[in-house]
């Protein structure tokens, strides 16, 4: 756990329709799935291997009525995730759904930043044989990067900074976009934050997934059904990205190589 700690653990999307998601995302990015239903609650877990990476369910029908769309949520490990929803709410933040558990799976809290950004507090129960070796960076299939559109970044890396300690890292001049602001754990840069563009309606997380070769990724995102909102576009370290929406409305990500002949 203490390795884990104020780092993304899981990812998790709620559509409208997880059938053709299963499908989607097992092309576009190369996942498994495995069923992990429970009572009154259907659940699948996308997978690399044999190993759970991410989760997809159906959009909860209050969330539907409140007219809230298909999204992508991040998972934060902290080791009391109640203390953690009373620290969030302290500093300005919201407690979307108060700490409850998940049977043999772990305890959560679903809140958001000061600033309306969604995530989850989640404290997961001991693993049997300990936690896995985390992937090598950028193994295909898991999660490569983390981006928060905020309405202030420096507000945001404040609050973050308080509630899980990450650290102030790089800064990269977007020149009229304003500045990129990394973040770190433990020195490392798992993500970054910025001021979002005035076409975006909200703030939120954003997750980039792991693919091999970015170009060939374009194509599986539009044959099946997504768009391509930005990209491929390169960024520092020689990596390419591309911003999606998956057919039912989700905003994901994707990070690779530039591998395809003459690209």
């Amino acid at each position: 756990m203490s390795d884990l700690a104020s780092r993304f653990v899981w990812y998790e999307l709620m559509t409208t329709d997880t059938g053709s998601a299963k499908a989607y995302y097992g092309s576009v990015v190369g996942w498994g799935t495995r069923d992990a239903s429970q009572p009154h609650m259907a659940y699948t877990l996308f997978t690399v291997g044999e190993n759970p990476v991410s989760g997809v369910m159906n959009l909860p029908e209050q969330a539907r009525q409140m007219g809230a769309p298909p999204s992508w949520i991040g998972y934060i490990s902290v080791a009391d995730v109640d203390a953690a929803a009373a620290k969030v709410r302290s500093l300005g933040g919201t407690v979307h759904v108060p700490p409850a558990d998940i049977p043999e799976v772990g305890r959560f809290a679903v809140v958001s930043d000061p600033q309306k950004a969604v995530f989850t507090l989640f404290t997961p129960l001991p693993m049997q044989g300990g936690e896995p070796e985390p992937p090598a960076m950028g193994t295909p299939g898991y999660a490569g990067w983390h981006e928060l559109y905020a309405d202030d970044w420096e507000k945001a890396l404040d609050f973050y900074g308080t509630m899980f300690g990450w650290q102030k890292a790089e800064a990269i001049d977007m020149g009229e976009m304003g500045t990129y602001q990394l973040f770190a754990v433990d020195g490392q840069p798992i993500g970054g934050m910025f001021n979002r563009p005035r076409s975006v309606p909200a703030t939120f997380w954003l997750f980039y997934f792991n693919v091999d070769d970015i170009d060939a990724a374009v194509t599986r995102v539009e044959g099946g059904g997504g768009k391509v909102l930005n990209g491929p576009m390169e960024v520092p370290g020689g990596a390419w990205i591309i911003q999606c929406e998956d057919p039912q409305g989700a905003m994901f990500a994707l990070v690779g190589a530039r591998i395809q002949a003459g690209a």
